[in-house]
């Protein structure tokens, strides 16, 4: 009975072990990518070249990983101590100025990498739709899953092994058979089974209370297939031009059907590369418009009355709870904060998912992190002592002034 115990209580420290192994590398990545994102994904990506070079073996390149943690937190010191490869890099970049984490701590930075080293290659040949490109990405969720359910198994299978060996053992020795207790009222089974379900339970529960309410990765299909990437992306239309709203007031507001046909009353056609639905399907970009004329009340080669216009029924993707208050132009006019920092790339969606999960984690985050970007911005001329501690040295100018500093922690800023 004593081993029985001894080899139970094994078990149940290996699964534990292996369960906490398996969360704490997965938090690590989703660590890692979520720092990937926030800080190096507007002019860097895995595999391919952007603003700055792709990231892949980004370790490899750098002859002293010191070195490359001094580069990104402040990439104009390296270069005027006179790194041949810094140098080199900076001229090929056509003398482009990376952006200066001071603030970025080492563990933060060996966690990006940690995330870059998990991205699979880029293969030669990309697949034809979204759908094909989804089946090649990796997720060690279902394998984890797999591995906990087969060293179930094997743990009840040697359980039930050592059983048997011990029934033999004893009717070799002449003792008296002892009628083996049936599972379901085997204690050290339901004991066994019980904290299991309790920590598995409490984890799930707990998980699942957090993200009650929010929506991060909602992505609803829209009346008229509307392609963020053809847009904003390969015709660079600026964010602003259809949300007008975003830099004058606290709603980014939804696009009119006037502000669509300013520009579709001539384009009746879409002659792009093709474009697929999530689901893998072709959409043909054409329809799609005429189901804007029909909105628009249009008829192609007659004057259009706008007045016949009838609105577009979007479905809202981003939204946070009635007592948190958020003004776009704050962020966007004041803060100059890029869009794709809270809505993700953009310009590379076709049909746009809500990027960040909006906690309030995440904002308060952000606003520990984010920098004031006082130069030539009027709206902080109201801290004008921050700006005279700036002139005087008494405040470190790389360092900044975060958003926390000016009150961005403060319950009543985002709380009514």
């Amino acid at each position: 009975m004593i081993s029985f115990r001894r080899f139970a209580k094994t078990c149940f420290t290996g699964t534990i072990l292996f369960l906490g192994l398996s969360l704490g590398n997965t938090a690590n990545a989703q660590d890692g990518k979520a720092l990937f994102q926030a800080n190096c994904a507007a002019c860097h990506a895995v595999n391919k070249k952007l603003t700055g070079p792709a990231l892949a073996g980004v370790e490899d390149r750098w002859p002293d990983k010191a070195k490359l943690h001094a580069w990104i937190k402040n990439n104009a010191a390296v270069l005027k101590s006179g790194d041949k490869y810094a140098n080199d890099l900076y001229v090929e970049y056509n003398k482009t100025a990376m952006n200066l984490f001071p603030n970025i701590t080492d563990k933060e930075i060996d966690a990006i990498l940690g995330y870059i080293k998990t991205v699979p290659a880029a293969t030669t040949t990309a697949a034809a739709n979204p759908a094909e490109a989804k089946g090649g990405e990796s997720d060690n969720t279902l394998l984890f899953g797999i591995l906990t359910l087969i060293l179930a198994v094997v743990a009840l299978t040697l359980l039930q092994v050592n059983a048997n060996l011990k029934k033999l053992a004893d009717e070799k020795e002449g003792l008296p058979a002892i009628e083996p207790v049936p599972f379901w009222r085997n204690k050290s089974y339901i004991a066994f089974l019980t904290v299991v379900l309790f920590i598995v339970g409490g984890y799930l529960t707990s998980k699942g209370a957090m993200a009650l309410g929010r929506s991060k990765d909602y992505q609803p299909q829209q009346p008229i297939y509307y392609s963020h990437k053809v847009h904003a992306g390969i015709n660079q239309i600026n964010c602003q031009y259809c949300h007008i709203g975003v830099y004058q007031g606290k709603q980014a507001t939804i696009p009119s059907v006037n502000i669509c046909m300013n520009c579709h009353m001539a384009i009746n056609e879409y002659k792009g590369d093709k474009i697929y639905s999530e689901e893998g399907e072709e959409v043909n970009g054409t329809a799609e418009i005429k189901k804007l004329y029909k909105y628009a009340g249009f008829e192609e080669g007659k004057p259009w009355d706008a007045t016949k216009a009838t609105p577009i029924e979007w479905t809202r993707i981003h939204n946070l709870p009635d007592h948190v208050y958020f003004n776009h132009s704050q962020h966007v006019k004041a803060g100059q904060v890029a869009c794709q920092t809270c809505h993700g790339e953009i310009q590379k969606m076709d049909e746009v998912k809500q990027f960040a999960d909006l906690s309030m984690g995440w904002c308060i985050n952000c606003h520990r992190e984010t920098k004031v970007q006082f130069k030539e911005n009027g709206f902080y001329s109201i801290y004008e002592k921050y700006h005279q501690d700036l002139k005087s040295g008494k405040l470190d100018s790389t360092k900044g002034i975060t958003v926390a500093k000016i009150g961005g922690t403060e319950c009543q800023k985002c709380h009514y």
